[in-house]
This record gives C-alpha cells, sequence and structure tokens, in this order.
C-alpha cells in the first residue's frame, strides 16, 4: 500500500473512533425524575432519583415512595439505552434516551416477557400534575371495603398522613400491608401510587360525604372497588388468631428440601432445644421481602442465643430448579443467612396441604415460633411491615418480647429495623 493511503486509512480510523467515542451517551441526568407507566388507558406515575457515579456500573436509582428509598444498582449502557435491573423482581427498566431530559421504554418481566411502556421525565419533582386546594383531609385512620370480585369484599384498614395536598399512607390487611402509597388531595378527590420494582398501582378516590369516600385500585392487569368511611377505632382481627394448629396436634413436623436437594426436617438435631422461626414465604411477595429485610439482620444479630429460622418458600413452578434462581436472588440481596427450603408451587391450599397441622394457611407470609420443646407457641398471619409506622413498630416489639420470653434470658439486641433505603 502507497505511503498517502496507508496515511488515510489510518486518518479515517482515527476519525471513526473519535466519532463514536464522541457519539457515547453520558451516564443518566442525576437528580430526580418523573416516570409514567401506561396501563391501557390508566397512567400510574412515579418518581425516582439518579446518583451518578464515576461511570454508568457504578451510578444509582432509587425508586421514591413516601419514607421509601428502594437503591438499584449495576446499570449498564448500550449506546443510546440504559438498563437497570430488578433484581428481587426478575425485572428490568430498558431506557431510552429522548435528549438529556427525557427518557422512554418499558418496564420488562424477564420471565414472561411483557412489556409495560414508559416515559420519564427529568427534574419533575412531583408525583401527580398540581390540582387545587384540598377542601377534604384524608389523615387518619378508615374502614376501607375492598371489593375484588361482586360479593367478594375484604375489610381492611387504611391509614393516612395529610401535609398541604400530599398525602401518603398504606393499606393494612390480613395477609399483609399495600406498603407506600404516596400522592396528593385535589379539591375532594385523592390519588395516590406506588412502585417500588414491581406492580405499579395507583388508588384513587372522591369524597361522597364528609368521611365517606368511593375509590378504586388500578394496577396492570385489571382493578376494583374501594369504599372508606372514617373510623379512629378502626382495626383488623387479631392476627395471631386467625391460623392455629388442629385439635390434638401441638408441633410442627415437615421435610422438604434445601435449594440444593438435601431433605431437612424440623426434628434434625440443629433445631433440638432451640427456639425456632418457621416463616412460610414465597420470593414473589412484596409482604415476604419487608419480613426478609427484617428477619436477615435480626437472625446474624441473634443467632447465638439459640434461635434458628426456616424460611417454607413457596414458588411461581414447582420446580426445585426454577425455585432456586427465583429464591437466590433474595438471599442475595439481604445476606440470608438461615435455612431455606422449598415446599412447593405458590398456592395457600397447598401450603395448608403441606402443613397438616395447622387449620390453614391464609397469607404469605405466615410466621410460626416454635418454643425449645417443638411446641408451637405462636402463629402470625401475614407481615405489618415498615410502611404501616406505628404498627410495624409494634409488631417488632411484640417479635422481640415473645422470643425473649421463650429464651428466658436478657433482652435481645437492639431490633434492626428495616432500614429505608
Amino acid at each position: 500500500m502507497k505511503r498517502n493511503q496507508v496515511a488515510k486509512t489510518v486518518f479515517l480510523t482515527a476519525l471513526t473512533s473519535t466519532s463514536l467515542f464522541a457519539q457515547t451517551p453520558a451516564p443518566l441526568r442525576e437528580g430526580v425524575w418523573r416516570g409514567v407507566f401506561q396501563a391501557g388507558q390508566e397512567t400510574i406515575p412515579f418518581n425516582f432519583e439518579v446518583k451518578a457515579g464515576n461511570s454508568v456500573a457504578t451510578t444509582k436509582l432509587y425508586l421514591l415512595n413516601a419514607r421509601e428509598r428502594e437503591e438499584l444498582t449495576d446499570l449498564t449502557q448500550q449506546g443510546d439505552s440504559v438498563f437497570v435491573p430488578i433484581p428481587l423482581y426478575d425485572a428490568t427498566l430498558r431506557f431510552k434516551r429522548e435528549g438529556a431530559d427525557k427518557l422512554t421504554g418499558v418496564y420488562r418481566s424477564n420471565s414472561s416477557g411483557r412489556d409495560l411502556p414508559l416515559a420519564a421525565e427529568y427534574g419533575k419533582t412531583y408525583r401527580f400534575e398540581p390540582g387545587v386546594t384540598p377542601t377534604v383531609k384524608l389523615s387518619g385512620k378508615w374502614d376501607v371495603n375492598i371489593e375484588r370480585a361482586p360479593g367478594d369484599v375484604n375489610k381492611t384498614v387504611g391509614i393516612f398522613e395529610q401535609n398541604g395536598s400530599r398525602v401518603t399512607g398504606t393499606i393494612l390487611t390480613v395477609t399483609g400491608d399495600y406498603r407506600y402509597l404516596d400522592g396528593q388531595v385535589s379539591g375532594n378527590e385523592f390519588v395516590l401510587s406506588s412502585f417500588s420494582g414491581s406492580s405499579p398501582s395507583v388508588f384513587r378516590g372522591k369524597f361522597t360525604d364528609e368521611g365517606k369516600f368511593t375509590g378504586e385500585f388500578r394496577y396492570v392487569r385489571g382493578g376494583f372497588t374501594a369504599t372508606g368511611v372514617k373510623n379512629e377505632k378502626a382495626a383488623l382481627p387479631d392476627l395471631y388468631s386467625l391460623t392455629n394448629l388442629k385439635p390434638g396436634y401441638s408441633k410442627l413436623d415437615f421435610t422438604f428440601p434445601d435449594l440444593n436437594g438435601k431433605s431437612v426436617s424440623l426434628n434434625d438435631p440443629k433445631y433440638k432445644d432451640k427456639v425456632v422461626i418457621v416463616t412460610i414465604l414465597g420470593s414473589w411477595c412484596p409482604n415476604c421481602i419487608d419480613e426478609t429485610a427484617f428477619l436477615a439482620p435480626w437472625y446474624k444479630a441473634n443467632r447465638k442465643r439459640g434461635v434458628e429460622i426456616i424460611g417454607l418458600a413457596f414458588e411461581r413452578k414447582n420446580d426445585l430448579t426454577f425455585a432456586k434462581t427465583a429464591l437466590s436472588r433474595l438471599l442475595k440481596r439481604y445476606d440470608v443467612q438461615y435455612d431455606i427450603l422449598f415446599a412447593g408451587i405458590a398456592d395457600k391450599k397447598v401450603a395448608s396441604e403441606s402443613l397438616p397441622a395447622l387449620n390453614k394457611v391464609l397469607a404469605f407470609p405466615t410466621t410460626i415460633i416454635i418454643d425449645k420443646k417443638g411446641n408451637v407457641s405462636q402463629i402470625h398471619t401475614g407481615y405489618t411491615g415498615p410502611a404501616t409506622g406505628a404498627y410495624y413498630d409494634e409488631y417488632v416489639q411484640e417479635f422481640n418480647s415473645h422470643i425473649n420470653q421463650l429464651l428466658g434470658d436478657t433482652p435481645a439486641p437492639q431490633a434492626s429495623r428495616q432500614t429505608v433505603k
């Protein structure tokens, strides 16, 4: 090749490399963004914050819901697209840049392959478009009847806090809570939404009279109606009384494989003469994730006191390999060091049949505490998570008090309240 041809080739190669480098987009802009999911005719807004690192790989994204900051890491970039993994729910936010301040894309469920369209805009710190001055107060406790199907009414408790037009809160049920809801009141109407990595939802309502409202919850795949009546004495049934041992039983007896296929029994020597906490869970269950976030650090702080925990996992497929993959994300996220066994497919009837000493399994999670002699001492249906505020604090106190009583020794180390990231 002649000298001038070589020089030309080198020049063109350098120019191409420089152009490609120049076209490589910068990481997502640091600050607060407002995203909007488009679920059919329904729009579900959410907020997230970007904390830029030295590279895309070290950049972090936080999903924002009231007091919750759910951290997402390990972002990757391909051309003008940024991918944000959500390992706990086996999902990904897939963004495409539309300039520096706008994004389009989808929320993809990796297991099903389904996509939910979304768009996001930088610098919009509000959740819902600003409305008019509120004429009603949602603050306080409410009897909320949720009708999932005609005649199928669930009695729940709503707890809300309103400051100006902004309102936050949650719904307590016998199976758990609705986690962090965040929104606003405009005139005599309210709207709240939630997205912490799975199942974006929105709750809209309108006051029909003083202290009464009608509303609707909407999810990606549908919705259901709700009515509320203000009642500062609103309360759920006793969550320690809903699941019980059948007459003639005082103990549990089960054998299930661990995630490596080894059979583990409650009668194994490891659990002899110890207080044992058995939790019925699923990696797909948000309230179970909340409980795991509490139990994992609690176990590390208390295991030397003579306490063990066994998680009985019921998963989306009745397949050990599938379950191991699904559960590994949960175990890694919270550094779970107690035993997790695969108990079957995620179905309350299956769970009830797998534990014949129980009258019924009503909820994932259900937490069973067993004393040193192997007798069932307490059964708690559902989980009262950190979004419930004082209710969560009360549950943690009751939990520790009962464990202390069964151990008959000094109080537990300071309870590891779930960190709001």
